[in-house]
């Protein structure tokens, strides 16, 4: 068996786990595969310029939230790194002590006029984490891997605490969401062995069994705006 196929059937078993793990969490019913939140009542609209924006996030570890991001259309690149902390210590091993005030984070570089901040923080918030999962993200734990919306300006602060009230709203997860919405201080790129992590690790049993999955559900559930990198 060549390396694509095996890859392609680890994706299709990694796909029906992820929601049977969404439906764990109250995010959907394990047999309903077309599940996603709802679309964000408050956004910016697509802007007739194409200067490029960024929106920075965290959702536990940066190699899945990096590789959902890199599929979406609008996005031009995506850079793996550490928010909320100081340049001092804004390295793998520090951070991973917990002790940094940073999160693992991604920098999420758009065109605005392809894609809304709030169609992004959809993504974000239905197949590129949990957002009621408090200092944790699936298997990995500390503050390093919470849930954080790094905001820059004050259209991306009025759209993230709008979604967040809207989905708390409709009660689409069982649990409150935790999601932390700070101001962006700063964005420090992690080590180069960190980017595009899913791709050059394919079959990395991390990636096939958490974040393999994320990409498949984005492909699935948002067949509109998902793209092949």
């Amino acid at each position: 068996m060549n390396r694509s196929t095996l890859l392609r059937r680890f994706a299709r078993a990694a796909t029906t786990s992820i929601f049977v793990a969404l439906a764990a969490c109250g995010l959907a019913d394990a047999a309903d595969t077309t599940f996603n939140v709802p679309v964000a009542a408050v956004d910016v609209p697509l802007s007739p310029s194409r200067t490029p924006q960024t929106l920075v996030v965290a959702g536990g570890c940066f190699w899945g939230v990096d590789a959902v991001f890199k599929h979406v259309k609008g996005v031009t690149s995506v850079t793996s790194g550490y928010s909320g902390g100081d340049k001092g210590t804004a390295d793998y091993e520090t951070v991973s002590t917990g002790r940094t005030g940073h999160a693992e984070a991604v920098n999420i570089v758009y065109d605005p006029s392809q894609v809304t901040v709030g169609q992004l923080l959809r993504v974000f918030f239905s197949v590129a984490h949990n957002p009621t999962e408090l200092n944790r993200q699936g298997p990995d734990h500390g503050t390093q891997y919470r849930s954080a919306i790094f905001f820059k300006g004050d259209d991306q602060k009025r759209v993230a605490e709008a979604y967040i009230a809207q989905l708390q709203a409709a009660k689409v997860y069982k649990a409150p969401i935790v999601t932390q919405v700070a101001p962006l201080t700063a964005f420090y790129p992690a080590e180069d062995y960190h980017q595009n992590y899913l791709k050059q690790h394919p079959l990395q049993p991390y990636i096939v069994i958490n974040d393999a999955p994320k990409v498949e559900a984005l492909k699935t559930m948002f067949p509109a705006i998902y793209r092949d990198s």
